[in-house]
């Protein structure tokens, strides 16, 4: 009796549940749905397929139902329903393949009723009747999707970004590259350039380096080595130097350590050899054969203070503040060029160099000192061209000139102020003529500080 009650009571849950199954009304036969249907609103399908909306739809049941949604009993078999047809096919097809139920699996029942209502349904429509029912029951779930669609799109932006900047990065890479082969290229044909100027150069200015050389460090051939190599590389720099001013049309300027600009003479183009001395009447032809002066500097400026204060004669010169002192140095019959080098103790000096076109009456090196340049000689900026400066300025026996009453007086160096407290300033010019050098030390712009200057100065061929 108590079997038979619960068998009818079975049969009719089964036909209840079909009844509201039925009542779904889910459209199986229609295609897989474009758009999702959500409070009277059109929603887009999310750029997604039918597949990841299903996989989709599949995981946020599992994870949110009894949760964050409550489904109906009906609802559950018939989303269940959906997921077996997906999985397996149509329920003839699949039965065999399944476990018996138990005799009181009442929910198994009703799930293979559910599933048995969907017939031949394919996959496809399957998924997309799982995603509809989910999308009307649960609003939840298309805010699920639009998140999902909003990763996933920025995701592709990120790579896609990605993939451009490495196409980008790699050829930047190959540009660099390509630049960096030309760069060797041009660096090794400038290196091979440089080593032929600068073997040129050295053939013509060793025996004259090494002298200077061997004054310098008698005795030591290292130091000699080190000193020639320095000079050697100067006068190649030097060259290089006035060769692009040549080729701009103006001389080189350079800024000194204290801001201001200075404009210094360039090594001479030519070999540093002994020329003809030129005997000429004008300003125009005079300055047309003077070749411009070469200077340097050297570190070793205590060793030569050293060796300045042990040496015989007035090398050692206190220049007071407001004071100039102009050496008188004349050319010398057995000589070429003139070397100078100077330093002091704790504040820089101006310095120039001039030349008086003649003939020397001595060749007795003195010193003048005067309180004021302008009892010395003048400012050659502020002379004409033609303008010839009268020695009278300098201390008295300078020349004998037999063709003008007046020699001519040419700027070599121009003065600027020398941080020849720092290192040793050092030079040398080609004679170019008969007369005397003016080495000019300027102290006349100091209202407090005297000087303490040392110096000297020699001949070579």
């Amino acid at each position: 009796m108590l079997s038979s009650i619960s068998t009818m009571a079975t049969v009719g849950g089964n036909i209840q549940v079909e009844e509201k199954f039925n009542s779904l009304q889910i459209n199986i036969d229609a295609d897989p749905p474009e758009t999702l249907e959500r409070n009277g609103e059109k929603i887009s399908n999310f750029d997604l397929s039918i597949e990841e909306v299903y996989k989709l739809a599949l995981s946020f049941y599992k994870e949110k139902e009894g949760k964050a949604i409550h489904l109906s009993y009906e609802d559950k078999l018939s989303l269940v329903a959906f997921s077996q047809q997906v999985l397996h096919g149509p329920l003839s097809e699949a039965i065999s393949k399944l476990p018996p139920l138990g005799a009181l699996d009442v929910v198994g029942r009703d799930r293979r009723v559910a599933w048995q209502k969907l017939g031949k349904l394919d996959v496809n429509q399957a998924r997309s009747g799982f995603i509809e029912l989910l999308s009307r029951r649960c609003p939840l779930f298309t805010a699920f999707l639009e998140a999902h669609r909003m990763e996933k799109k920025e995701q592709e932006r990120i790579a896609k970004e990605e993939t451009k900047r490495r196409v980008l990065e790699h050829e930047q890479q190959l540009k660099r590259e390509a630049e960096e082969k030309v760069l060797q290229e041009q660096i090794r044909r400038e290196e091979a350039i440089k080593r032929q100027i600068q073997q040129a150069l050295n053939e013509q200015t060793y025996e004259q380096f090494r002298n200077y050389a061997e004054q310098q460090y008698p005795g030591d051939p290292e130091k000699q080595g080190l000193l020639v190599k320095q000079l050697q590389e100067q006068h190649y720099i030097q060259y290089m130097q006035q060769l692009q001013a040549a080729q701009r049309g103006e001389l080189i300027t350079n800024e000194n350590r204290n801001g201001k600009k200075q404009l210094e003479a360039t090594e001479e183009l030519n070999a540093c050899v002994k020329d003809d001395f030129v005997n000429a009447n004008s300003v125009d032809s005079l300055e047309e054969t003077l070749v411009p002066a070469s200077m340097w500097t050297r570190a070793d400026i205590q060793a030569f203070k050293q060796t300045i204060s042990q040496a015989e004669g007035d090398s050692v010169v206190r220049v007071g503040h407001g004071e100039t002192v102009t050496v008188r140095v004349p050319t010398h019959k057995d000589g070429a060029r003139i070397f100078w080098e100077f330093a002091t103790d704790h504040y820089d000096i101006g310095f120039g160099v001039y030349f008086e076109y003649g003939t020397p009456t001595t060749d007795q090196v003195s010193v003048h000192v005067s309180e004021s340049d302008d009892e010395d000689i003048q400012d050659l900026d502020d002379l004409e061209d033609d303008e010839i400066i009268n020695p009278s300025d300098f201390e008295a026996g300078s020349i004998a000139n037999e063709t003008s009453p007046k020699p001519v007086i040419m700027e070599i160096v121009p003065v600027y102020r020398r941080d020849c407290q720092t290192e040793v300033y050092a030079g040398s010019h080609q004679y170019p003529g008969q007369g005397v050098y003016f080495l000019k030390f300027d102290n006349s712009y100091s209202l407090w500080r005297s000087k303490t200057l040392y110096y000297r100065v020699y001949y070579s061929q």
